[in-house]
């Protein structure tokens, strides 16, 4: 279910919500353009599968750049890659792993049709209402809430962090120009998917956790930087959890990253477990 809504005449709101079969999980997001002049770079998933006996949640949050090609292939493709390896309900995290590898190679592959830009990737997917299990490449992050403390469980693969890795392989990370570290002047993550012009010296392998879903976990945010880079980690959590509906939530996060004068593109996912 998707509508769309404005704020103050100029931001439209990409929003919806739905909600799992077996546990009564809920999901809702929110998704607006920022203010730069190409069009909307995020896109997000949200929503629950019936798989033989399981029940799959499968969310993501892709903030693309230099054009939303990558992205859109990922929306398609990711998790569809994820499921089709055979480890996957054994071994979860190699199973992850290796499609987030061989998702970036098709994309690579396949750098004619979807040009020269990349993306970053934010998935995260509950199993039976039971297991959470959380990848990412590049800046956009997931913040699980356990007894109202929030947890970062994803880690943001920035240049100044990852600068040994990026210097091994002949880059360099400059802030020139602006005042963002970026891979060779140009990126400012260290990891993505796609970019084929510095994939020489990018990664795109993912940090991978996982948690138990036990009754003092209450609420699970996906977001794209355009929202973490004017909110902490706990005050995300404080919002999201004060509005039972995770559609408002979702909402209302976008809406304080406005506020907070975030001018990227914001897409935020909020799961509202029982």
């Amino acid at each position: 279910m998707d509508c769309f809504k404005c704020l103050k005449g100029q931001s439209s709101y990409n929003s919806g919500k739905g909600k799992s079969h077996v546990d009564q999980i809920k999901y809702g997001y929110s998704l607006v353009k920022g203010q730069a002049t190409h069009p909307m770079e995020d896109y997000h998933v949200a929503k629950f599968e019936k798989i033989d006996e399981h029940e799959l949640g499968m969310f993501a949050i892709y903030d693309g750049h230099m054009g939303d090609s990558v992205p859109a292939y990922l929306k398609k493709h990711l998790f569809a890659n994820i499921l089709k390896e055979e480890e996957f309900w054994t071994d979860p995290m190699r199973s992850i792993s290796k499609a987030y590898e061989k998702t970036d190679q098709e994309i690579l592959a396949n750098s004619s049709n979807l040009g020269r830009g990349g993306s970053t990737a934010v998935t995260a997917i509950i199993i039976n209402g039971r297991r959470l299990w959380v990848a990412n490449v590049g800046d956009s992050r997931a913040v699980l809430s356990r007894r109202g403390e929030a947890l970062q469980m994803t880690v943001d693969h920035e240049p100044n962090t990852e600068r040994g890795s990026i210097e091994n392989k002949g880059g360099f990370v400059s802030n020139m120009p602006g005042d963002v570290p970026r891979v060779n002047g140009q990126l400012a993550v260290s990891r993505a998917f796609g970019d084929k012009s510095l994939k020489t010296h990018l990664r795109s392998d993912p940090d991978i956790q996982n948690a138990t879903i036990g009754t003092d976990v209450d609420v699970l945010i996906l977001a794209s930087d355009g929202l973490w880079k004017v909110m902490t980690n706990q005050e995300a959590v404080d919002i999201a959890r004060r509005t039972i509906d995770p559609q408002k939530a979702s909402k209302q996060l976008v809406d304080e990253a406005l506020k907070r004068e975030s001018k990227d593109d914001i897409s935020c996912v909020v799961v509202r477990f029982r």
